[in-house]
């Protein structure tokens, strides 16, 4: 299972619910929803739900989450496993960074993506830099 990039968390919430104030960035990333041949992690999919149901200003309904993780179907998914964990844990200590984010590389690493789209920046052609 190979994918351009991999979307992570905040990419799905300003999709969902990324009004007003983060209209722009709701664009952006509805962009990315529709052009690129992205892959999530099941992570990611948590975050999604328990942020938009529980933690943004304006919360979406359990329902209105759940259909946004429905369309999400058409698209692979990473499901996390021990391997996983390791390799996450390998790059957190590696680049000091937090767990997980490094969960988030381990699976776009995992899924053969060249592209993390994340908030603070897209890391194209960076991911080997990564690898444990």
């Amino acid at each position: 299972m190979t994918v351009d990039c991999l979307l992570d968390t905040n990419v799905l919430v300003y999709a969902a619910a990324g009004r007003g104030l983060h209209e722009a960035k709701r664009r952006r990333s509805m962009e990315l929803i529709e052009r690129e041949a992205f892959g999530l992690s099941v992570q990611v999919l948590q975050e999604f739900y328990v942020t938009v149901v529980r933690k943004i200003a304006v919360p979406l309904s359990a329902e209105e989450a759940f259909e946004w993780i429905e369309q999400f179907d058409a698209f692979p998914c990473l499901a996390m496993d021990r391997a996983l964990v390791r390799i996450a844990i390998v790059i957190s200590q590696r680049f000091e960074i937090s767990y997980w984010d490094a969960a988030i590389i381990a699976a776009t690493e995992a899924l053969g993506a060249k592209t993390l789209y994340t908030e603070s920046c897209s890391m194209a052609s960076s991911m080997d830099r990564f690898a444990p």
